[in-house]
């Protein structure tokens, strides 16, 4: 690759994207939702500032007994029972999360791809996002 487009000037890495707020890192050792990644996927997980947003009002919202691990659990559950897959890499899925908004139902995009260091990586994305 280097030889048809010479070296690379700067390349945007999940770890500064994690540090930035870019992404929410669920895998984090000292998290309560790093034990739910680790009983769905063998991979770290993180979601966009977008879909921690919509958590994040769930959670929030006192009306509900909401918390981010029951969340991203019945998250990444409908990502294995429900996925709708677009290709080997991207599943397409449903969950029903109370106290978000007015609306319960949303859809999210899992998508599993390459690391900082070519490691197999799972990211959680809006439907309309890249």
């Amino acid at each position: 690759m280097n030889a048809i487009f010479g070296d690379v000037i700067y390349a945007y890495t999940r770890a500064q994207a994690i540090e930035d707020g870019v992404l929410v890192d669920f895998s984090y050792p000292e998290s309560d939702t790093a034990p739910v990644c680790k009983q769905h996927y063998k991979f770290p997980i993180a979601a966009t500032a977008a879909v921690f947003e919509v958590m994040q009002k769930a959670v929030e919202n006192r009306n509900y007994c909401n918390s981010y691990a029951g969340i991203l659990h019945d998250m990444l559950w409908m990502s294995r029972a429900a996925g709708r897959k677009l290709d080997e890499s991207t599943v397409i899925f449903p969950v029903l999360i109370a106290g978000a908004g007015r609306r319960r139902n949303y859809e999210f995009k899992l998508n599993v791809g390459p690391g900082d260091q070519g490691e197999p990586v799972i990211t959680i994305l809006l439907p309309n996002e890249d």
